[in-house]
């Protein structure tokens, strides 16, 4: 499988100066980045490049930073250096950038006071998008639409927090293990709805321990680094 980099000139141009324009077909890049974390080097010298239909797969042992890079990608914590370009803008000034973004963490963003459906229903309505029934079909919540929340098991939670990616429209899904605590068949619904985003353009980046089996999708082992 392809491993995720830059070449060789693109990335030494891009060392010397970030703002330089994107690789041809880029869609989202990162180019040198490097983060700590207290004391910690989490990572350095990271770079990648995803054009439409592209998906990019971290791998490494607890602790190498999978997570964190997905929220720095997100904008939830800044790189120590490097920058994250989506169409070839810094992603903290590009106005569409978090309207395009759906990121589904560890922990599953359900309200526990609110229906199966209703918690889709206010993804949906707030990103602007119109297929609850699709994801309640999609990921075999359909029966338990109108129970409450509170009553779910984790796999049913998680569930219902990946629903709201077919639910709420975004082009690039940052996925943080999303297949912890989920049965067979909803693997399989999650891959199937990941296969189906990336058919239309979509762009997938998720962290995995080996639960993840994305096709054709780039590689990139992140190494535990100790300060």
């Amino acid at each position: 499988m392809p491993t995720a980099m830059l070449s060789e000139h693109h990335a030494r141009v891009a060392q010397n100066n970030p703002m330089v324009p994107p690789m041809s077909n880029s869609i989202l890049e990162a180019r040198d980045l490097a983060l700590w974390r207290g004391e910690r080097l989490l990572f350095q010298k990271l770079s990648f490049s995803l054009g439409a239909g592209e998906a990019l797969l971290l791998s490494g042992p607890n602790g190498s930073g999978k997570t964190s890079l997905l929220r720095l990608i997100a904008g939830l914590i800044r790189p120590t250096s490097g920058v994250v370009l989506w169409c070839g803008a810094p992603t903290n000034k590009h106005e569409r950038f978090h309207s395009d973004l759906n990121y589904v963490g560890h922990l599953d963003a359900v309200k526990p006071l609110l229906t199966v459906s209703e918690n889709i229903e206010f993804w949906s309505v707030l990103r602007g998008g119109n297929a609850v029934l699709e994801a309640l079909n999609h990921f075999c919540l359909r029966e338990i639409a109108n129970l409450p929340a509170h009553f779910l098991s984790a796999g049913q939670r998680r569930r219902v927090g990946l629903a709201r990616l077919l639910a709420a429209p975004g082009r690039l899904w940052l996925l943080d293990e999303p297949a912890v605590g989920l049965d067979e068949d909803s693997v399989s619904a999650l891959l199937d709805a990941i296969r189906k985003h990336r058919a239309v353009g979509g762009l997938v980046v998720g962290a995995s321990h080996g639960d993840l089996p994305l096709e054709n999708a780039q590689n990139l082992m992140l190494p535990e680094i100790h300060s």
